[in-house]
């Protein structure tokens, strides 16, 4: 089977490396990175298949860098999952227009459930 990858975009630490740890596990190789900045880098060079993406991070925020993804070829079709602490309806409102397959507030949702979550967005069927 060919092993999905997976960018996870997260400014905190902790965070990132316990999805990295979660989604490895689980079979997918990651790539992280901790602005959205190194994302734009991360994401041209690994062409994943999903990004896990947070929106309040310093140098470039989320939302920041979605619209800088979608307006390039190789960035448009990537399936997004906004994974952030802001509530949708505290969410940019941009992001609606940037074809996001999910909103997900991380306090709402374990990584077992935002793993269940991405495996339906990538339509895997689950173990």
């Amino acid at each position: 089977m060919n092993t999905m990858t997976i960018a996870i975009v997260e400014d905190d630490a902790p965070i990132a490396q316990m999805y990295k740890f979660k989604l490895e596990a689980a079979g997918f190789k990651t790539a992280v990175a901790g602005n959205g900045q190194q994302g734009l880098e991360v994401v041209e060079k690994t062409k994943p298949d999903l990004i896990l993406l947070d929106l309040r991070m310093p140098v470039m925020t989320g939302d920041e860098m979605l619209e800088k993804l979608r307006q390039t070829e190789w960035g448009a079709p990537i399936r997004v999952i906004v994974l952030t602490n802001i509530s949708r309806s505290e969410a940019p409102q941009s992001l609606g227009l940037l074809s996001v397959d999910r909103y997900i507030v991380k306090a709402h949702h374990t990584p077992q459930q935002v793993l269940d979550i991405i495996r339906e967005v990538l339509n895997i069927p689950s173990k």
